[in-house]
C-alpha cells in the first residue's frame, strides 16, 4: 500500500509519539485493568492525531480524511498497544454508526465529546448464547408510555466499563432496534471479564433490568436495526484486520531486531535459513494483508457494499498474526515465553483476534455465500 507524502507525515508524527510518550506510560500499567481516566487521557492525547475523528465528517467536528488514511493510523496505534487501540475501534465505529443514523439532538449531544476522545461508547450487540447470530438477540425493549424498558444482558461487550453510554441492540417485537442508554442518566452495570490478554481495556458483561429510556433515544428506524448492523459489521471488520496487521508487524519488527543481535554457531541467527524462511513469511503475509484490508477500506470510502471483502481482510489479517507472533516466539526461542519479552503479550493478543466481530468460520462462510449464493444458515 502506497502512501502519499501527506498520509507518511502524519503516520511518522504518530509514531514518534507513540515511541516517545504513549509506549513509556503504557508499559507501567500493562495488563492491569485501566482505570477510566487512563484510557480517556490516552484517547484525548491522541485526538489531536485524529484517532477518534479521522473518518468523520468536518461538519460534524471530524477530520473528513478517509477510512484508508484512519486505518493507517490505528495501525501505528496497534503496533504500540492494542490495550489502547481496541478503545479508538469501538468509539469510530460507535460515532459512525450515531452520525449516520442518529438524530440532530443525539448528535449534538454526544458526538462533539466522542471525536475529542473525551467520553467513550459501547455497542450491545453479542449476548450468552447469541454470538454471530445477531437475529437472535433476546434483550427485550417494550414501550411504556414515552419510555422504552429494557430488560436483558450483552457479554464480551468492548469499552463497557468506560463508557459513558451504550448503544443497545434490542428486540422491540417489530424486530431490532438500536436505544441509546446514558449511563448517567439511566443507568447499566458492567461487570469485567478476564481474559488471556487485553486485560488492560474493557471487555464486560452488562446488566440491564428494567431500564427506563425515552422513545426519543431510538437510533434509526425501530426494527432496522438487523440491517443497520451489517454496516457497523463492516466497519469493525476493517479494524479487526488492521489489529491482526499492527501485531504481527510488531511480531515481525522484534524479530529482526532480536535475529540480527543473537548469535548462534558462529553468525547472526538472522543468517539461517530457517529464521529467514520465517522472516520472509511474516513480511509477506503481512503486506497482503493490508492489501486486502486497504481495498476493502476503499470500497467503505466509494459507499460500496463490501461485507465479502471486509470478511476477507478480517479472517486473513487476524490469522496471519496468529502465526507471525507464534514464529516470533519461536526465533525468540526460550526468551520468546517470558514476560521480559513483548512477544508473548503479542502472541496472546493475537489469539483473540480470529473471534470478535465474526469468527474466522463466519467469515468464510460469509465469503462462499457471497460466491454461491447458497447461505450455510436459513
Amino acid at each position: 500500500m502506497f502512501k502519499t507524502e501527506e498520509q507518511t507525515m502524519a503516520c511518522d508524527m504518530l509514531r514518534r509519539f507513540l515511541d516517545d510518550q504513549i509506549e513509556p506510560e503504557y508499559l507501567k500499567v500493562k495488563d492491569a485493568p485501566f482505570e477510566k481516566k487512563v484510557i480517556q487521557g490516552f484517547l484525548t492525547q491522541l485526538s489531536e492525531f485524529g484517532l477518534t475523528s479521522a473518518p468523520h465528517p468536518e461538519e460534524a467536528g471530524g477530520m473528513g480524511l478517509d477510512w484508508s488514511t484512519h486505518l493507517m493510523l490505528f495501525e501505528e496505534v496497534g503496533v504500540t498497544a492494542m490495550d489502547i487501540a481496541v478503545p479508538i475501534l469501538i468509539n469510530v465505529v460507535g460515532a459512525d454508526l450515531l452520525l449516520r443514523l442518529g438524530t440532530d439532538e443525539q448528535r449534538a449531544r454526544y458526538i462533539p465529546q466522542l471525536l475529542a476522545g473525551e467520553t467513550s461508547v459501547a455497542i450491545g450487540i453479542s449476548e450468552p448464547g447469541v454470538g454471530s447470530d445477531v437475529a437472535a438477540v433476546k434483550t427485550r425493549a417494550r414501550k411504556d408510555g414515552g419510555d422504552w424498558v429494557i430488560s436483558g444482558e450483552k457479554t464480551w461487550i468492548s469499552n463497557g466499563r468506560f463508557a459513558d453510554f451504550l448503544i443497545c441492540t434490542c428486540n422491540t417485537g417489530e424486530g431490532l432496534t438500536h436505544i441509546l442508554v446514558d449511563r448517567k442518566e439511566q443507568g447499566f452495570e458492567t461487570r469485567d471479564i478476564p481474559k488471556i490478554g487485553l486485560n488492560a481495556q474493557s471487555t464486560s458483561q452488562v446488566f440491564l433490568d428494567e431500564v427506563r429510556v425515552p422513545v426519543e433515544n431510538t437510533i434509526g428506524a425501530e426494527g432496522r436495526g438487523l440491517q443497520q448492523t451489517l454496516v457497523v459489521f463492516e466497519r469493525a471488520r476493517v479494524h479487526m484486520a488492521m489489529w491482526g496487521i499492527a501485531l504481527a508487524r510488531r511480531a515481525l519488527e522484534e524479530s529482526i531486531r532480536y535475529a540480527q543481535e543473537r548469535n548462534q554457531h558462529g553468525k547472526q541467527i538472522a543468517g539461517h535459513q530457517m529464521i529467514a524462511d520465517k522472516i520472509a513469511t511474516m513480511a509477506t503475509e503481512i503486506d497482503a494483508a493490508r492489501l486486502l484490508t486497504h481495498r476493502a477500506a476503499g470500497m467503505i470510502d466509494r459507499d460500496e457494499r463490501c461485507d465479502t471483502e471486509c470478511a476477507m481482510a478480517k479472517w486473513y489479517g487476524t490469522e496471519i498474526a496468529v502465526n507471525a507472533t507464534r514464529q516470533a516466539v519461536q526465533i525468540h526461542g526460550g526468551n520468546g515465553v517470558t514476560r521480559e519479552f513483548i512477544v508473548e503479550r503479542l502472541a496472546r493478543e493475537a489469539i483473540i483476534g480470529p473471534i470478535p466481530d465474526g469468527t474466522t468460520e463466519i467469515q468464510k462462510l460469509l465469503i462462499a455465500r457471497s460466491l454461491t449464493g447458497v447461505a450455510a444458515f436459513k
